[in-house]
């Protein structure tokens, strides 16, 4: 066999929790026009868009007309109050003259205002003809992806019902369960080791941690933001290993260590070669290095090579 000393060294210490992959924030976006046809619809599931990208189109006919329509009534409006503003000034220049009775004049004065409101009226209602009319393009209201469409060509919808479902510029968190008892541990900007369903691992940091506690699982979330990878998805769980700085620890090579009935040894070599195999409890493992939090002293010498062959007692020759 071959022996080695363990180590004292000074090893990460991460706190592992559970939880789920999901969208930062998803915008819904509905129909904002009742009784319309829908004429083309321009993405869909997974695609990227960009704020203000046209992602379906209502028929145009009807909402066109109303808007012409609307427009000659202002027209209208317009030409009767131009006429009633005429007569009313001329009122006004003979009210002194004795010409034109008293309530002659107040009748004038009275159409340029009415004349006026119907002007005002007409105005409104050919921006609200617009405005149903810009409304028959569904704009993205951000950038994201599409996570979800419901809306179909040919299909009438109703004002408020949704077309699509927007992860908010594509941002992902993962949602990680503590417990209580491990909640202080927790800091905002902390970083984030999260280990997709993949296998994938990426590094985030803590945004928030939740005041109040889940009152099914009695845990309390912690929102960690997530880079944008292709490989993460929404709605997958993922396991996460929160950084909390470092801690000494004595550690022995991994292939020193072998696991019998359920139980953790390793063997201790005297000078004499005799083999002494030694229940140890272990910790944190950080690539080929296992940490041994007791049944360890420093100095002791450790099977390495060949530790998993061992027995009870056995004699060894120790080489380089």
């Amino acid at each position: 066999v071959t022996v080695a000393e363990p180590l004292r060294e000074a090893l990460p210490v991460r706190l592992q929790a559970t939880g789920d992959i999901a969208a930062w924030q998803e915008a819904s976006v509905g129909a904002e026009v009742n009784g319309l046809r829908l004429s083309s619809v321009n993405v869909n599931v997974g695609d990227v868009v960009r704020k203000g990208q046209v992602l379906a189109e209502f028929v145009r006919e009807t909402t066109q007309a109303d808007s012409l329509q609307a427009r000659a009534s202002l027209m209208q409006a317009e030409a009767s109050y131009l006429n009633a503003k005429a007569d009313a000034e001329r009122a006004r220049a003979i009210e002194n003259t004795g010409a034109l009775s008293a309530s002659q004049v107040a009748q004038y004065l009275t159409q340029e205002k009415v004349a006026l409101a119907q002007w005002e009226a007409a105005k409104a209602a050919l921006n609200a003809t617009e405005v149903r009319l810009g409304n028959t393009r569904v704009l993205a209201p951000d950038d994201g992806v599409i996570s979800a469409r419901t809306a179909t060509v040919g299909a009438v919808v109703g004002a408020g019902q949704e077309l699509f479902r927007l992860v908010r510029q594509g941002r992902l968190e993962w949602r990680g369960e503590v417990t209580p008892s491990e909640v202080d541990r927790v800091k905002v900007g902390q970083l984030v080791r999260v280990t997709a369903a993949t296998g994938r691992e990426v590094e985030g940091k803590v945004r928030a941690i939740a005041p109040a506690a889940n009152p099914q699982t009695r845990n309390i979330l912690v929102f960690v933001d997530l880079p944008r990878q292709a490989e993460l998805k929404a709605g997958t769980f993922a396991r996460g290993a929160f950084d909390l700085g470092q801690a000494e620890a004595l550690t022995v090579a991994s292939a020193s260590v072998a696991v019998r009935d359920g139980h953790t040894f390793v063997f201790v070599i005297d000078a004499q070669g005799q083999a002494d195999q030694r229940k140890v409890q272990t910790g944190r493992r950080v690539g080929e290095r296992v940490e041994i939090v007791d049944g360890l002293r420093s100095g002791e010498r450790v099977a390495v090579q060949g530790a998993g062959f061992l027995n009870q007692g056995d004699l060894v020759k120790v080489v380089p």
